[in-house]
């Protein structure tokens, strides 16, 4: 992954908008480094993602990528129980499905 301006602010905007989990998952991977320089106020931890190594970054991607595709394949999940639901279990089903003997 190549370090631009436009990558750092797509990381940026990913990590903001996930749940606290995952920012203590991120803020456990970004600990493991003794190069980060964690920022701590009563707002929060504060990332110069600038400063911090490729590799790192790196690591920080897959992580982020890991999340959207859990995240995707759990709304999949959903969408087919929803699925499930409504034609095995809807009451105003069991008339079309015939009765069970």
């Amino acid at each position: 992954m190549e370090v631009t301006t436009e990558n750092l602010n797509a990381i940026r905007g990913k990590i903001e908008s996930m749940p606290k989990f995952n920012h203590v998952e991120i803020l456990k991977i970004l600990k493991k480094y003794n190069s980060v320089t964690l920022n701590e106020n009563k707002y929060g931890t504060h990332v110069n993602l600038t400063d911090i190594d490729p590799t790192i970054l790196e690591e920080l991607y897959t992580y982020i990528n890991y999340v959207g595709t859990q995240e995707n394949a759990l709304n999949e999940m959903e969408k087919q129980k929803e699925q499930f639901k409504n034609i095995y279990f809807a009451k105003d089903n069991k008339e079309i499905h015939g009765k069970i003997k």
